[in-house]
């Protein structure tokens, strides 16, 4: 973790009304990382705010770039929800770089429910290459 990302909403770990996510790079070089949405992140009727879905699927992108050793912000993001996420459900998210052109790089990001493996959301990330993350 980078100093200066210690209160990440997404990612830092002293950041008191965080989600304190722990993202890890496997060998194929996929991003992952679990979430349970708890009561301080709904919208209504039991959900999980949609804010806090895009939130968690743009840092698995942007995570997937910074633990490959660069650093990219987000300079564009779609995402497509694809079933509502009742709190107290578990998550998967995966981050994957589909493709760089010079600076910019292209991304996906999903998140499954753990318990089915349905398709929560979906996201597609255009990112700008700024610097290696040392």
């Amino acid at each position: 973790m980078r100093p200066d990302a210690n209160r990440c909403f997404v990612c830092g770990p002293t950041n008191p009304i965080g989600l304190k996510l722990h993202f890890t790079l496997d060998a194929d070089q996929v991003c992952r990382t679990t979430f349970t949405p708890g009561p301080d992140h709904g919208g209504y009727d039991q959900l999980t705010h949609g804010g806090i879905v895009y939130s968690a699927l743009d840092d698995v992108m942007a995570n997937r770039m910074f633990l490959a050793g660069i650093r990219a912000h987000t300079a564009r993001c779609e995402i497509r929800y694809r079933q509502p996420l009742a709190i107290g459900t578990p998550v998967r998210l995966e981050g994957r770089l589909v493709g760089q052109r010079g600076k910019v790089a292209f991304l996906e990001g999903r998140m499954f429910k753990v318990g089915d493996g349905s398709l929560v959301a979906d996201a597609t990330g255009t990112f700008m290459v700024v610097a290696s993350a040392d």
